[in-house]
């Protein structure tokens, strides 16, 4: 059987911030940020506010794990000493050496902290640097320009567009294709993300 590093257990972290597996019983400690927070989900095409659509976003993101397509964590502040929301890996291609990161979101109080990029390095160099993919790929409603600039600032850098590529809960979206190559992160990706981490 061909070796799939994604069914094993990851930990990431770091002095700030800890990805651990999301699991079943995590319903607890997001469900807060799902009865009060519903705008979180705005651009998503899988939203959680609610708590159905909470316990189905989970469900979800279970489904793809067990069949080898994704792996969702939980996003722990260490600073703060709380959940703060959820990331994952997915659409994961061992073969071709790539995946997408994303689903990624964060409570309000947590945004714009620096807490995501603490996540996105460590998402970033555990893909590279352990597991020696080639390619990670971000994608966002091609609207969201608070989410399209964040992946800019980490050192992504913007394909194009899909038109009408998905369904999205108000309808069919367009999609903004975003990229960092495994050469990208060696020559400069990894060292500036490194500075922008430094208190």
């Amino acid at each position: 059987m061909t070796y799939f590093p994604f069914s094993e257990t990851i930990i990431l972290e770091n002095e700030r911030v800890l990805l651990r597996p999301l699991t079943e019983a995590d319903f607890k400690h997001l469900k807060t940020f799902s009865l009060t927070e519903p705008e979180l989900w705005t651009y998503s095409l899988l939203p959680a506010n609610g708590l159905e659509n909470l316990k189905s976003y989970i469900e979800i993101a279970l489904q793809k794990k067990a069949v080898n397509d994704s792996y969702p964590f939980i996003i722990f502040d260490k600073k703060n000493e709380q959940y703060t929301g959820s990331t994952r890996f997915y659409d994961i291609q061992q073969h071709h050496e790539t995946t997408q990161l994303g689903y990624t979101w964060f409570g309000k109080k947590f945004q714009r902290t620096g807490l995501n990029r603490h996540c996105k390095y460590l998402m970033l160099q555990y893909a590279f640097d352990t597991l020696h993919f080639q390619r990670i790929e971000f994608r966002a409603d091609a609207t969201n320009a608070k989410s399209i600039t964040a992946m800019k600032a980490i050192g992504c850098k913007e394909e194009g567009i899909l038109r009408s590529n998905c369904v999205s809960p108000s309808g069919r979206r367009d999609s903004i294709v975003l990229s960092i190559l495994k050469a990208e992160w060696e020559a400069s990706v990894k060292n500036n993300l490194q500075q922008l981490l430094m208190p």
